[in-house]
Protein backbone atom coordinates (compact mmCIF):
# COMPACT_ATOMS: atom_id res chain seq x y z
CA UNK A 1 0.00 0.00 0.00
CA UNK A 2 1.18 3.53 -1.17
CA UNK A 3 0.40 6.51 0.99
CA UNK A 4 1.15 10.26 0.69
CA UNK A 5 0.95 12.85 3.64
CA UNK A 6 0.40 16.47 2.71
CA UNK A 7 0.86 18.17 5.98
CA UNK A 8 3.38 21.27 5.42
CA UNK A 9 3.00 23.06 8.69
CA UNK A 10 3.19 24.80 11.88
CA UNK A 11 5.92 22.20 12.95
CA UNK A 12 3.98 21.54 16.09
CA UNK A 13 1.21 20.58 13.81
CA UNK A 14 3.51 18.12 11.56
CA UNK A 15 4.79 16.80 14.71
CA UNK A 16 1.16 15.58 16.34
CA UNK A 17 0.51 14.21 12.90
CA UNK A 18 3.34 11.82 13.07
CA UNK A 19 0.97 9.01 15.24
CA UNK A 20 -0.31 8.53 12.25
CA UNK A 21 3.11 6.46 10.61
CA UNK A 22 2.26 3.92 13.49
CA UNK A 23 -0.84 2.70 11.21
CA UNK A 24 0.98 2.87 7.76
CA UNK A 25 3.54 -0.19 7.59
CA UNK A 26 4.43 -0.22 4.09
CA UNK A 27 5.89 2.86 2.22
CA UNK A 28 5.01 6.70 2.96
CA UNK A 29 5.54 9.36 1.20
CA UNK A 30 5.14 12.87 2.93
CA UNK A 31 5.10 15.69 1.91
CA UNK A 32 6.40 18.95 4.46
CA UNK A 33 8.19 22.55 4.15
CA UNK A 34 11.86 22.79 3.94
CA UNK A 35 11.71 23.58 7.74
CA UNK A 36 10.44 20.69 8.62
CA UNK A 37 11.68 18.02 7.23
CA UNK A 38 14.56 17.07 9.48
CA UNK A 39 11.65 16.05 11.87
CA UNK A 40 10.52 13.40 9.30
CA UNK A 41 13.58 12.59 7.74
CA UNK A 42 15.26 8.61 8.93
CA UNK A 43 12.35 8.33 11.19
CA UNK A 44 11.53 4.84 9.69
CA UNK A 45 13.22 2.95 6.68
CA UNK A 46 9.93 3.59 4.46
CA UNK A 47 9.06 6.90 4.87
CA UNK A 48 10.26 9.33 2.11
CA UNK A 49 10.17 12.69 2.74
CA UNK A 50 9.69 15.12 0.29
CA UNK A 51 9.80 19.39 0.80
CA UNK A 52 7.47 21.24 -0.88
CA UNK A 53 9.82 22.39 -3.13
CA UNK A 54 10.51 18.48 -4.41
CA UNK A 55 6.58 18.16 -4.68
CA UNK A 56 7.33 16.90 -7.81
CA UNK A 57 9.02 14.15 -7.32
CA UNK A 58 5.82 12.32 -5.56
CA UNK A 59 4.72 11.65 -9.12
CA UNK A 60 6.60 8.87 -9.88
CA UNK A 61 4.03 6.53 -8.21
CA UNK A 62 0.26 5.89 -8.03
CA UNK A 63 -1.21 6.27 -4.12
CA UNK A 64 -3.56 3.89 -2.89
CA UNK A 65 -4.42 6.69 -0.41
CA UNK A 66 -3.28 10.76 -0.30
CA UNK A 67 -4.40 12.39 3.19
CA UNK A 68 -3.99 16.23 2.65
CA UNK A 69 -4.55 18.34 5.89
CA UNK A 70 -3.86 21.21 4.14
CA UNK A 71 -6.66 23.64 2.99
CA UNK A 72 -5.04 25.87 0.41
CA UNK A 73 -5.73 26.20 -3.23
CA UNK A 74 -1.98 25.43 -3.58
CA UNK A 75 -2.37 22.33 -1.92
CA UNK A 76 -5.80 21.78 -3.68
CA UNK A 77 -4.22 22.40 -7.12
CA UNK A 78 -1.44 20.24 -6.86
CA UNK A 79 -3.29 17.34 -5.81
CA UNK A 80 -4.83 17.48 -9.40
CA UNK A 81 -1.56 16.33 -10.64
CA UNK A 82 -1.12 12.95 -8.85
CA UNK A 83 -2.81 9.29 -9.51
CA UNK A 84 -4.69 7.98 -6.65
CA UNK A 85 -7.07 5.81 -5.48
CA UNK A 86 -8.50 7.33 -2.25
CA UNK A 87 -8.68 11.02 -1.17
CA UNK A 88 -9.30 11.92 2.50
CA UNK A 89 -8.96 15.52 3.34
CA UNK A 90 -9.00 19.37 1.55
CA UNK A 91 -9.68 18.96 -2.09
CA UNK A 92 -10.52 21.25 -5.34
CA UNK A 93 -14.38 20.67 -6.26
CA UNK A 94 -15.03 20.83 -9.90
CA UNK A 95 -15.32 25.11 -9.89
CA UNK A 96 -12.11 24.71 -8.33
CA UNK A 97 -13.07 25.87 -4.90
CA UNK A 98 -11.85 23.91 -1.54
CA UNK A 99 -13.79 21.76 0.13
CA UNK A 100 -12.86 18.45 1.56
CA UNK A 101 -14.04 14.91 1.51
CA UNK A 102 -17.21 13.43 4.07
CA UNK A 103 -14.52 11.13 5.85
CA UNK A 104 -12.59 14.09 6.81
CA UNK A 105 -15.20 16.95 7.87
CA UNK A 106 -14.62 15.92 11.85
CA UNK A 107 -11.68 17.93 11.36
CA UNK A 108 -12.11 20.26 8.58
CA UNK A 109 -15.78 21.50 9.85
CA UNK A 110 -13.54 23.37 12.39
CA UNK A 111 -11.10 24.45 9.74
CA UNK A 112 -10.32 27.62 7.74
CA UNK A 113 -12.64 26.15 4.78
CA UNK A 114 -15.57 25.01 6.89
CA UNK A 115 -19.12 24.37 5.32
CA UNK A 116 -20.61 26.35 8.01
CA UNK A 117 -18.31 29.12 8.05
CA UNK A 118 -15.28 30.58 10.16
CA UNK A 119 -17.15 31.75 12.88
CA UNK A 120 -20.05 28.68 13.22
CA UNK A 121 -16.56 26.78 12.95
CA UNK A 122 -14.60 28.56 15.83
CA UNK A 123 -18.29 27.80 17.71
CA UNK A 124 -18.02 23.69 17.15
CA UNK A 125 -14.18 23.97 17.77
CA UNK A 126 -15.01 25.46 21.08
CA UNK A 127 -17.56 22.12 21.51
CA UNK A 128 -15.31 19.67 20.66
CA UNK A 129 -13.66 17.61 23.14
CA UNK A 130 -12.04 15.03 20.90
CA UNK A 131 -8.63 15.10 20.28
CA UNK A 132 -6.60 16.18 17.14
CA UNK A 133 -5.76 12.62 16.62
CA UNK A 134 -9.04 10.90 17.58
CA UNK A 135 -10.37 13.17 14.77
CA UNK A 136 -7.94 12.28 12.15
CA UNK A 137 -7.49 8.19 13.25
CA UNK A 138 -11.52 8.02 12.79
CA UNK A 139 -12.14 9.66 10.04
CA UNK A 140 -9.51 7.24 8.05
CA UNK A 141 -11.65 4.32 9.65
CA UNK A 142 -9.17 3.41 12.79
CA UNK A 143 -9.43 4.40 16.79
CA UNK A 144 -6.79 6.51 18.45
CA UNK A 145 -4.86 4.49 21.19
CA UNK A 146 -3.13 6.40 22.70
CA UNK A 147 -0.04 6.00 19.81
CA UNK A 148 3.15 8.28 20.34
CA UNK A 149 4.60 10.64 18.47
CA UNK A 150 7.51 10.03 16.54
CA UNK A 151 10.51 12.13 16.71
CA UNK A 152 14.23 11.81 15.16
CA UNK A 153 17.46 11.69 17.91
CA UNK A 154 17.79 15.30 19.00
CA UNK A 155 21.26 17.18 18.63
CA UNK A 156 23.14 17.44 21.57
CA UNK A 157 23.19 21.31 23.40
CA UNK A 158 24.76 20.93 26.97
CA UNK A 159 21.63 22.69 27.88
CA UNK A 160 20.08 21.26 31.16
CA UNK A 161 18.04 22.08 34.23
CA UNK A 162 14.63 21.70 35.90
CA UNK A 163 12.48 23.95 33.99
CA UNK A 164 12.05 24.88 31.10
CA UNK A 165 10.51 28.04 30.07
CA UNK A 166 8.84 28.30 26.06
CA UNK A 167 8.23 31.54 26.70
CA UNK A 168 7.76 32.88 23.23
CA UNK A 169 5.13 31.24 20.93
CA UNK A 170 5.46 33.04 17.46
CA UNK A 171 3.62 35.65 15.77
CA UNK A 172 0.84 34.39 14.51
CA UNK A 173 -0.69 33.96 18.25
CA UNK A 174 0.30 36.83 20.30
CA UNK A 175 -2.34 36.02 22.61
CA UNK A 176 -0.53 32.35 23.63
CA UNK A 177 1.76 34.36 25.24
CA UNK A 178 1.74 34.26 28.75
CA UNK A 179 3.25 37.90 30.69
CA UNK A 180 4.31 36.25 33.65
CA UNK A 181 7.33 33.79 32.79
CA UNK A 182 9.87 36.14 34.71
CA UNK A 183 8.00 36.42 37.64
CA UNK A 184 7.64 32.43 37.31
CA UNK A 185 11.44 32.02 37.06
CA UNK A 186 12.21 33.95 40.16
CA UNK A 187 9.87 31.87 42.16
CA UNK A 188 10.99 28.46 40.92
CA UNK A 189 14.72 29.52 41.24
CA UNK A 190 13.77 30.90 44.64
CA UNK A 191 13.19 26.90 46.01
CA UNK A 192 16.65 25.99 44.26
CA UNK A 193 15.65 24.93 40.66
CA UNK A 194 17.69 25.41 37.52
CA UNK A 195 15.55 27.02 35.12
CA UNK A 196 15.90 27.98 31.25
CA UNK A 197 14.57 29.88 28.97
CA UNK A 198 14.70 27.92 25.97
CA UNK A 199 17.13 29.65 23.15
CA UNK A 200 16.68 29.96 19.52
CA UNK A 201 18.27 27.60 17.68
CA UNK A 202 19.63 27.14 14.04
CA UNK A 203 18.50 23.08 14.17
CA UNK A 204 14.74 22.19 15.07
CA UNK A 205 16.74 19.00 16.60
CA UNK A 206 18.84 20.76 19.24
CA UNK A 207 15.45 22.51 20.27
CA UNK A 208 14.26 19.30 20.71
CA UNK A 209 16.98 18.08 22.64
CA UNK A 210 16.84 21.50 24.90
CA UNK A 211 13.18 20.14 25.44
CA UNK A 212 14.20 17.07 26.36
CA UNK A 213 17.21 17.79 28.79
CA UNK A 214 14.69 19.07 31.60
CA UNK A 215 12.29 17.62 34.34
CA UNK A 216 9.66 19.72 32.95
CA UNK A 217 8.46 22.09 30.16
CA UNK A 218 6.48 25.27 30.99
CA UNK A 219 4.89 26.74 27.38
CA UNK A 220 1.91 27.95 25.56
CA UNK A 221 0.55 25.92 22.96
CA UNK A 222 3.21 26.00 20.95
CA UNK A 223 5.88 23.41 19.22
CA UNK A 224 7.77 23.53 22.12
CA UNK A 225 5.01 21.62 23.84
CA UNK A 226 4.63 19.39 21.16
CA UNK A 227 8.44 18.18 21.46
CA UNK A 228 7.83 17.68 25.09
CA UNK A 229 5.05 15.80 24.53
CA UNK A 230 7.56 13.91 21.80
CA UNK A 231 10.25 13.26 23.90
CA UNK A 232 7.75 12.56 27.42
CA UNK A 233 9.34 15.10 28.98
CA UNK A 234 6.64 16.21 31.38
CA UNK A 235 4.95 19.54 30.54
CA UNK A 236 2.99 22.76 31.85
CA UNK A 237 0.95 23.85 29.12
CA UNK A 238 -1.23 27.42 28.95
CA UNK A 239 -4.33 27.92 27.04
CA UNK A 240 -5.15 30.76 26.53
CA UNK A 241 -6.95 30.76 23.34
CA UNK A 242 -6.67 27.35 21.29
CA UNK A 243 -8.43 24.53 22.30
CA UNK A 244 -6.75 22.35 24.99
CA UNK A 245 -9.16 19.13 24.02
CA UNK A 246 -7.50 18.58 20.72
CA UNK A 247 -4.34 17.77 22.78
CA UNK A 248 -3.88 14.34 23.76
CA UNK A 249 -1.78 14.20 27.17
CA UNK A 250 0.11 11.60 27.04
CA UNK A 251 -0.24 11.09 30.72
CA UNK A 252 2.82 13.89 31.43
CA UNK A 253 0.94 16.96 30.37
CA UNK A 254 -1.02 19.20 33.13
CA UNK A 255 -3.14 21.64 31.11
CA UNK A 256 -3.73 25.11 32.72
CA UNK A 257 -7.07 27.03 30.68
CA UNK A 258 -7.56 30.33 30.63
CA UNK A 259 -10.71 31.70 32.50
CA UNK A 260 -11.26 34.01 29.38
CA UNK A 261 -10.52 31.23 26.73
CA UNK A 262 -14.25 31.65 25.64
CA UNK A 263 -13.49 35.22 25.07
CA UNK A 264 -10.23 35.19 23.28
CA UNK A 265 -10.89 31.73 21.72
CA UNK A 266 -9.10 31.23 17.93
CA UNK A 267 -8.35 34.98 18.03
CA UNK A 268 -4.95 36.19 16.17
CA UNK A 269 -5.11 39.97 17.34
CA UNK A 270 -3.97 40.43 20.81
CA UNK A 271 -5.39 41.66 23.90
CA UNK A 272 -3.19 41.92 26.75
CA UNK A 273 -5.94 40.73 29.33
CA UNK A 274 -5.85 36.97 27.67
CA UNK A 275 -2.20 36.93 28.77
CA UNK A 276 -2.58 37.29 32.45
CA UNK A 277 -5.40 35.60 33.01
CA UNK A 278 -3.74 32.72 34.64
CA UNK A 279 -2.11 33.19 37.48
CA UNK A 280 1.58 32.57 38.74
CA UNK A 281 0.40 30.83 41.87
CA UNK A 282 -1.65 28.22 39.16
CA UNK A 283 1.35 27.21 37.25
CA UNK A 284 4.18 27.37 40.18
CA UNK A 285 2.14 24.91 41.55
CA UNK A 286 1.20 23.05 38.35
CA UNK A 287 4.86 22.91 38.04
CA UNK A 288 6.19 21.53 41.15
CA UNK A 289 3.37 19.10 41.07
CA UNK A 290 5.35 17.83 37.77
CA UNK A 291 8.40 17.88 39.37
CA UNK A 292 6.88 15.56 42.33
CA UNK A 293 5.78 13.43 39.71
CA UNK A 294 2.08 14.50 40.52
CA UNK A 295 -0.13 13.09 37.23
CA UNK A 296 -3.01 15.29 38.05
CA UNK A 297 -4.12 16.33 34.17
Amino acid sequence: MNVLIVKLGATGDVVRTTPLLSRFHEHVSWITEAKNAVLLKDLRDNLRCLTWEERDAAADRTYDLVINLEDTLEAGHYLKTLQFKQLFGAHLDLANELCYTEDSQRWFDFSLISRFGRKEADKLKLQNRCTYQELIFEGLGFRFSGEKYLVPQPIETGLSGDVALAQEAGPVWPMKNWAHYDQLKRELEAKGLKVNVLPRRKSLLEHLCDVRNHRCLVGGDSLPMHMALGTQTPCVSLFNCTSPWEIHDYGIQTKIVSPLLCEYFYRRDFDSRATIAISVSEVLAATIGRLNGEVSA
